[in-house]
């Protein structure tokens, strides 16, 4: 039987369910679109209580500063741009691409044509944005070669949808090809990289991130040593007033530093300082700070407190 057929089996029901919806989605016009994903992401947030657990304890870390009305309407908000995330998501694979790119301010890619300039390919820094591949197609738009890192799939079903869609707009690499991503370096082009996520005390160690501790992997630097390749970060939100998107490109300065403690946080300050532009639209959704030092125990083993869990 042929791996495609496999396809067919009853396990793969519910994922080709998800993958049909998507391809609806992406027939929905722009502001069609915000508004579907709105109101899913207000049902999201009632029918998913282990998720909202995980975000409210996340805004409860990072956003110290609001308070309970705020903390909960930030996890509403938070809900409510994944799940619109998930239209952007089948419009990057699907869609108009050069209708959205057509809505799109261009800010600091003069930064990536000089870094391009001296020929040893760019380390793009990005982040778990809830319009993660949207994002990737946007700055497709600019026309640099860009190559997607990614981590495989579990579900073969999911894998193959994810690597189609994305090979619309970039070459997607699962992240442990090495050679092949050295091979890219040196034909001057563009990886992009999201180390955001809590990967496991093995290769991380702990610095600050929105003033938590959290395990940071330190394989940027790496990278980075592979062709001496500049460090540029990519931050990516949706206007305010909806209508349309803005892509930015910032210099990481004084990266490498020669230490890998101080650039894994200088890694963090560049993913923080693109989140704060627009905190809603990061995946709080994820147990960032899942890994502690010294045994301590998870914040999300922990009952929330009232905020934010209604």
């Amino acid at each position: 039987m042929k791996k495609t057929e496999s396809f067919l089996a009853p396990k793969y029901w519910p994922t080709w369910f998800g993958v049909i919806l998507l391809r609806l989605l992406a027939l929905l016009p722009f502001k069609l679109g915000l508004a579907f994903g709105r109101i899913l992401g207000i049902a999201l947030y009632h029918l998913l209580p282990k998720r909202r657990h995980i975000t409210a304890v996340n805004c409860q870390l990072c956003f110290p500063e609001l308070n309970e009305r705020e903390q909960e309407q930030f996890v509403r908000d938070v809900f409510k741009n994944n799940s619109i995330g998930l239209v952007e998501t089948a419009w990057s694979y699907w869609g108009n691409k050069k209708a959205l790119q057509d809505r799109t301010e261009y800010r600091g890619f003069e930064l990536l044509d000089d870094a391009l300039s001296q020929g040893r390919g760019v380390i793009l820094l990005g982040a778990h944005y809830s319009h993660l591949d949207l994002g990737g197609m946007l700055f497709s738009g600019h026309g640099a070669p860009l190559i997607s890192m990614y981590r495989q799939h579990n579900n073969p079903l999911m894998e193959k949808t994810i690597r189609q869609g994305r090979a619309s707009f970039s070459r997607p690499i699962e992240r442990k090809q090495l050679r092949e991503i050295i091979r890219c370096l040196k034909k001057n082009q563009v990886i992009w990289y999201g180390p955001d996520q809590d990967m496991g005390h093995k290769t991380s160690v702990f610095v600050p991130f929105f003033g938590q501790t959290a395990a940071t992997v330190t394989a940027t630097t790496r990278m980075v040593k592979l062709n001496n390749s500049p460090l540029l970060s990519m931050q990516q939100r949706r206007k305010e007033d909806d209508s349309g998107y803005i892509v930015e490109i910032v210099p990481v300065d004084n990266f490498p530093s020669g230490d890998e403690v101080k650039d894994a946080t200088l890694v963090n300050l560049a993913v923080e300082a693109g989140v704060r532009k627009a905190p809603t639209q990061y995946m709080w959704v994820h147990k960032r700070f899942k890994t502690q030092l010294n045994g301590k125990e998870s914040p999300y083993k922990k009952p929330p407190s009232s905020r934010s869990t209604k």
